[in-house]
């Protein structure tokens, strides 16, 4: 039997898309009936509601999908957790890696849980600052724990291609709550996402 995809999208979002996508080629100067572009604005409209899926999705129906009582109060860390996100202010791509802890207060969920939210709030228009705290919230209402910490570090194709062109800047985000605004719970937790454990 062979492989076949299958994706599923909203028609009428695809249609509109595809008509303003036409739009604006054209006003670029291009001819979206050249073979080239012909399927282009078909594909960005897809690309595009792909890459925003995250609207679709609530973070905390996931966490309460596997969560489970346990009585652990050690931190537990999912470190370098890849996301790739939309810049809002120039619709271009930012990308890197989450690190996320929490220490559980009578409940834990699932590990893969803890990267699927970080993908909820990433497949969205973001600005970095406002996915890092989004993450947090959702761990911390959701699970309750004693504490949650994020550190996000990406770079920005904003800041790569346009603009002030700096090539190798990345930037670094965190949020924290709870236990981890003491100095020596956090320092932990930054010494252990900063280590090669494995």
């Amino acid at each position: 039997m062979a492989y076949k995809k299958t994706e599923q999208y909203d028609d009428k979002v695809t249609t509109g898309l595809i008509s303003s996508y036409k739009q604006a080629l054209q006003l670029l100067g291009e001819d979206p009936e050249r073979e080239g572009l012909q399927k282009t604005p078909e594909r960005m409209a897809k690309a595009m509601q792909f890459l925003t899926h995250g609207y679709q999705s609530d973070a905390h129906a996931i966490l309460n999908s596997a969560k489970f009582h346990e009585d652990v109060s050690e931190m537990i860390i999912v470190k370098d957790i890849e996301l790739f996100s939309m810049c809002e202010h120039h619709m271009l791509p930012f990308y890197g890696k989450a690190h996320v802890a929490y220490i559980p207060n009578g409940y834990i969920t699932g590990l893969s849980k803890i990267a699927r939210v970080v993908d909820v709030f990433s497949r969205r228009l973001q600005v970095q600052e406002r996915l890092t705290t989004q993450i947090r919230d959702a761990i911390k209402e959701t699970l309750q724990p004693l504490g949650v910490a994020v550190v996000i570090e990406a770079s920005h194709l904003c800041m790569m291609m346009r603009g002030v062109q700096k090539q190798n800047s990345v930037t670094t985000t965190s949020a924290f709550w709870g236990e981890f605004e003491k100095n020596e719970t956090r320092s932990e937790f930054t010494k252990l996402i900063s280590s090669s454990l494995h």
